[in-house]
C-alpha cells in the first residue's frame, strides 16, 4: 500500500468515527415536535461535470430538533439534508433514512433514503418502535 493511500484510510476513518455525533429522542417526543410541522418538497440539485442531477422528494419543515445526548442532556440540533434517522423497532430490525423527508400519517412513520427520487422506506407504525436515533 503507498503511504498516500494508507493517509486516506487513515483520515476516513477518524472522520466516519469522530464526525457523527448520535442522539436520541422519545416516540412521544417526536410526536410533541410534529404537531405543527408541515408536508414540503425537497428539491436538490447536484452539478458534478459531466453529470447534473435533479432530484425531489416529499418531507417535513422542521429545521430543529429537541434531542437528548448520551448523558440525558438536552439539546436542540439543526435538522439539514445530511441529518439521518435510525429507527429501531420491538423485533429489532432497523430503518436508516434522512430526517427531513420525516413524515408522520396514520399512525405510521414513513420517509426517503435518498433525496434524488422517492425511495420510500416500508412504513413503521409508531406502537412498534423500541427506539429512534438520530445522526448529525
Amino acid at each position: 500500500m503507498s503511504k498516500y493511500f494508507k493517509f486516506f484510510y487513515f483520515f476516513f476513518i477518524i472522520i466516519t468515527i469522530t464526525g457523527c455525533m448520535t442522539y436520541h429522542l422519545t416516540t412521544q417526543s417526536l410526536m410533541e415536535q410534529f404537531a405543527d410541522a408541515k408536508n414540503e418538497d425537497k428539491h436538490l440539485m447536484l452539478f458534478t461535470p459531466p453529470f447534473f442531477f435533479y432530484g425531489s422528494v416529499s418531507g417535513n419543515d422542521i429545521r430543529t430538533l429537541k434531542v437528548y445526548d448520551k448523558n440525558e442532556k438536552e439539546t436542540f440540533i439543526y435538522v439539514d439534508g445530511h441529518t439521518g434517522v435510525r429507527i429501531t423497532k420491538k423485533d429489532s430490525s432497523r430503518r436508516t433514512f434522512y430526517f427531513n423527508t420525516l413524515l408522520i400519517k396514520d399512525s405510521a412513520i414513513t420517509g426517503s433514503k435518498t433525496h434524488f427520487f422517492e425511495w420510500q422506506i416500508t412504513p413503521i407504525r409508531l406502537d412498534d418502535i423500541l427506539k429512534i436515533e438520530i445522526q448529525k
